[in-house]
């Protein structure tokens, strides 16, 4: 890969890598150090890519593993933040979708990576299996316990209740 094709890459996916982390681990410091490893890696792959989007779902999968690497270190399992939560990373978008991303932190990472990948990066069920390692049904059941929950967290912070 030459440097100008990585730096494309870079410019293409750097918010979506950089989200996803945010989306796995809640915080900023982490997030940036997961993103930073993500693109050495994309840097110094030697292999070969079926165009962008076989790229992006490599980097996705990457950002993951990664994640999953770090929450499972012994040094982070010892070790205290010195700040509660980093903030999301805003990209100019929209407050409400910002809104919602504030909200979508505070699911477990199982069903909050999951709803992320599908209604952020646009993702199908059968993508986001490959991309998680997970079954597409499990996928399935994601969403679907995460759409619950996301919808009561809402209804709490917003003092709604739809079913009524």
């Amino acid at each position: 890969m030459t440097d100008s094709e990585f730096e494309h890459y870079v410019e293409l996916d750097l918010t979506k890598v950089y989200t996803t982390a945010m989306c796995y681990l809640k915080n900023r410091y982490d997030a940036e150090d997961v993103t930073q490893n993500v693109f050495l890696k994309l840097y110094t792959h030697t292999g070969s890519f079926n165009g962008e989007e076989h790229i992006t779902a490599w980097l996705l999968r990457c950002t993951i593993n990664e994640c999953k690497n770090l929450l499972h270190s012994r040094w982070y399992r010892f070790s205290a933040p010195l700040e509660a939560v980093g903030e999301i990373y805003h990209d100019g978008q929209s407050d409400e979708k910002n809104g919602l991303l504030h909200v979508l932190r505070k699911l477990g990472k199982n069903n909050r990576i999951v709803l992320y990948l599908y209604y952020y990066e646009e993702y199908s069920c059968s993508e986001i299996s490959e991309i998680v390692g997970i079954s597409e049904d499990a996928v399935s059941a994601r969403l679907r316990r995460g759409r619950k929950q996301l919808k009561k967290l809402i209804e709490n912070e917003k003092g709604l209740n739809y079913d009524e």
